[in-house]
C-alpha cells in the first residue's frame, strides 16, 4: 500500500509558511492591527507599533484598574478611534479582516505579534504609548518631542 500524499500549498515568495493564529486571539488581533497600521513599514517599524500596544496594556495593568484604552491586547487594538484600521468605514478594515497568511506582510506581522504577545519583543520606542505618521500632526502631539522616530512614524512616551 502506498503512503498517503500530503499536498502543501506553495507560498508565492518562497518563504516558509507561517501558522495562522486562532481567530479573535490576541496574536490574531494584534497581527491584523499591525498589518492595517504598519504593513508598509520596515520590520523595526512594525515592531514599534506592536510595542505601543504592549506598552498600553502594561500601563493599564500597572495601574491595577481599567484604563480607558483597555487592559488587553484585543481591547487596546479594537478601542474605537485608537487604531484607524479598525474604524467602521475605514477602507483598511475590510482588508485586514480578509488578509491571510498568503500575504507576505501579514506573515511578518504574525511573527512580530507572537513575540509581542509572549513579552519577548524589544521596545524601540522607549515606552511610547502613542504614535502618528509623519504626514499628520494630531493636536495631542503639538509641543511634544517624540521619544523615537522609526520609519514613517513618530512615537511619544509622555501622553496620557
Amino acid at each position: 500500500m502506498n503512503a498517503p500524499v500530503i499536498l502543501v500549498e506553495a507560498v508565492p515568495d518562497g518563504e516558509s509558511q507561517t501558522l495562522p493564529a486562532p481567530p479573535g486571539s490576541a496574536v490574531d488581533i494584534l497581527a491584523r492591527t499591525l498589518w492595517g497600521e504598519a504593513r508598509g513599514e520596515p520590520v523595526r517599524g512594525i515592531e514599534a507599533v506592536a510595542a505601543i500596544i504592549v506598552n498600553r496594556v502594561r500601563h493599564a495593568q500597572a495601574r491595577g484598574d481599567r484604563y480607558w484604552w483597555g487592559n488587553s491586547i484585543e481591547q487596546v487594538c479594537q478601542k474605537p478611534w485608537q487604531f484607524s484600521c479598525w474604524n467602521e468605514g475605514d477602507p483598511n478594515r475590510a482588508k485586514l479582516l480578509a488578509v491571510t497568511e498568503r500575504d507576505r506582510s501579514f506573515r511578518i506581522c504574525l511573527r512580530v505579534a507572537r513575540r509581542a504577545a509572549a513579552g519577548v519583543l524589544d521596545d524601540p520606542t522607549r515606552g511610547a504609548t502613542h504614535y502618528h505618521t509623519r504626514a499628520v500632526l494630531p493636536p495631542w502631539a503639538r509641543h511634544r518631542l517624540p521619544s523615537a522616530e522609526i520609519g514613517n512614524h513618530l512615537f511619544y512616551n509622555d501622553v496620557e
